[in-house]
This record gives structure tokens, C-alpha cells and sequence, in this order.
């Protein structure tokens, strides 16, 4: 996310900010309209032609934002899944009416549990062994803590339809898996950074002994702290967003990083952002429940961050 676009990618994050402040719900035909779902998608079919790094962008916000829309599972995923299929003018169709926001895609890894966005899905596409498929599905939305997400389980029927992928399929899945992960992280950098921003705003103006309580050295100590983890996380998540844009070697590596920091420092940054408000962050009105909620499913959404340093420490043996 830096480099010779940090222009262009401050100004659509200044954008993005700017239309999840008006919507912090913003439904597909919102995303649609704004040019997001479509922007990994080639020009000649109606997308942006951009790559993964101005989709983090977006993630990014909608993390800072708390925003309840299903650009992760129905633009993020849907259309990485999508490109990686074989060259074909059925493959092709369906990148344009995504872009187009014609149609809604949602893809349910095995064992298809947890999957976003499905519920209301045009389509569901099952990655299931070294090959994508569509079949008959019956999708149960399935509840979670965080409100700001929409899961559900996907009970597969009778296949209607194989894809393939291109090149060697397990490739493709773990570059698939590796994306999802890093999208993720940049969500729960968008959380962590709205909650620093908050909790300072308010230990300057909340006043105790007669003065602000942000003048007190054990709270400049838990800002700096929160400061600390969000600018570890921050260098993670752009080094995995830059190989997942660029592809690489070391991109599995570099995903599970920014995956297990970036999502388990922000449940941490939440949770002081909650003490340091004091008693009215324990309040329903206060909002940051909101995002202490969605930290704590990001941050086992698409493997935990015990599993990603699991297979971390293989690297080492």
C-alpha cells in the first residue's frame, strides 16, 4: 500500500470514509454503484482494472467503519475466486455482472461453515478440492456475536456445475485462503485505528481531579501502547498485501503474519479502548462493544491466530 500510489490510495481512502460516514450500511447496489466490487475486475469488463492493494483500501475503511455490507464475501472473495478460474466466456460473463453488481456471489470454503455474505447470495461458489463448483445449496444464516457480519452455513446438494482452476489448483486454493486472511487483517487494522482515534479524542476532553484524564502518565502509557501494536500491525499487513498484489514465494508466510498480529492486536487495542472510556464504554450507546465484537471474529475468521503461528513455527523445524 505504499509507493508510487499512495496518492491515488489516500484519496480513495478519503472517498471511502467520506460515503461509509453518510452509510455505514452500505447494501451492494451502494458498493456497486461506487465502483468497489469491480475494481480487480479488467476495464473491458467494466471494472476498475486495479489490483489487491486498492482493495485493502477499501477493507481497511470498512473495518474503521464497523460497516455491515458484504463487499468481503461478495467482492473480495467472489472475485478473486472468479479470476482464478480457467480463461472462458462463462468466467468472463460473471466478472462483469459482478461488476456490474447485476449479480451476488458469495464463496464458502470447506467445510462450508461460517461463510460470508452467503444468505441472499445470486450464486455460491463451493471450493471443494481442487476444483470450484456450483450446485444445489441450502444456506442457513448462522449467528454469530458480531452483528456487523452476515454468516451462514452452506449445506451442498446435487453439483450443477465444475470450474477449473488455473495452473495447479492447490496453488491457487492456499493463494485464495491467503487473500481472505490478509483481507481480514486489513479490517481489523481499520478497527484498531478507529479506536485509537476515538479513545484519544475522548481522554482529552474527559476530565477528572480537574484536569483531562489523557494527562495522566498510566493513560499516555495505554495510548502508546495501542499506538505501538497498530503501527506493528500496519507494516504486517501492508508487506502481505503487497505480496498478495504481486504474488511471491513468501506470501503464505507474510498473510499468516498480518493475520495472527494484526486481528489479535486489535481485540487487545479494543479492549483498552473500552477501560480507558471508563464506565460509559461498558454502555450499549458508547459503540465500542460494536467494534470489540467484530475484532473478536476477525480474529478467528478464517483460521486463528494460534493456527497461522502454528504453521508459522513449521518454517523452523
Amino acid at each position: 500500500m505504499a509507493g508510487e500510489f499512495d496518492e491515488f490510495h489516500a484519496e480513495l481512502r478519503s472517498v471511502a470514509g467520506d460515503l461509509l460516514a453518510k452509510d455505514s450500511s452500505a447494501e451492494w447496489p451502494v458498493l456497486a454503484d461506487a465502483g468497489w466490487v469491480g475494481l480487480e475486475v479488467p476495464e473491458h469488463l467494466g471494472g476498475a482494472g486495479a489490483t489487491f492493494a486498492e482493495v485493502a483500501v477499501i477493507c481497511e475503511e470498512i473495518g474503521r467503519a464497523a460497516s455491515a455490507n458484504s463487499f468481503l464475501g461478495s467482492a473480495v472473495l467472489a472475485v478473486g475466486v472468479v479470476n482464478a478460474l480457467l480463461p472462458s466466456d462463462t468466467r468472463d460473463r460473471l466478472l462483469a455482472e459482478i461488476a456490474s453488481g447485476a449479480t451476488r456471489v458469495a464463496v464458502a470454503f470447506a467445510p462450508f461453515e461460517f461463510v460470508p455474505d452467503a444468505e441472499g447470495a445470486d450464486r455460491i461458489l463451493m471450493i471443494d478440492g481442487d476444483s470450484v463448483v456450483e450446485a444445489d445449496v441450502t444456506v442457513t444464516a448462522q449467528p454469530v456475536l458480531d452483528e456487523t457480519r452476515r454468516l451462514a452455513i452452506v449445506t451442498p446438494g446435487e453439483v450443477t456445475r465444475v470450474h477449473r482452476l488455473v495452473g495447479d489448483p492447490q496453488t491457487q486454493i492456499r493463494r485464495l485462503r491467503d487473500r481472505a486472511a490478509v483481507a481480514v487483517a486489513c479490517d481489523s487494522l481499520g478497527v484498531a485505528e478507529a479506536m485509537l482515534a476515538a479513545t484519544v479524542a475522548y481522554v482529552k476532553v474527559r476530565q477528572q481531579f480537574g484536569r483531562p484524564i489523557g494527562s495522566f502518565q498510566a493513560v499516555k502509557h495505554a495510548c502508546a501502547d495501542m499506538h505501538v501494536a497498530i503501527a506493528v500491525s500496519r507494516q504486517l499487513v501492508s508487506a502481505a498485501v503487497d505480496a498478495v498484489a504481486h504474488g511471491g514465494p513468501d506470501t503464505s508466510v507474510a498473510a499468516a503474519m498480518a493475520k495472527s498480529y494484526a486481528c489479535g492486536a486489535a481485540v487487545d487495542v479494543v479492549g483498552k479502548a473500552m477501560q480507558l472510556h471508563g464506565g460509559i464504554g461498558y454502555t450499549w450507546e458508547s459503540g465500542v462493544h460494536v467494534y470489540l465484537k467484530r475484532a473478536a471474529l476477525n480474529r478467528s475468521l478464517f483460521g486463528s491466530p494460534a493456527s497461522y503461528r502454528k504453521d508459522l513455527s513449521q518454517r523452523y523445524l
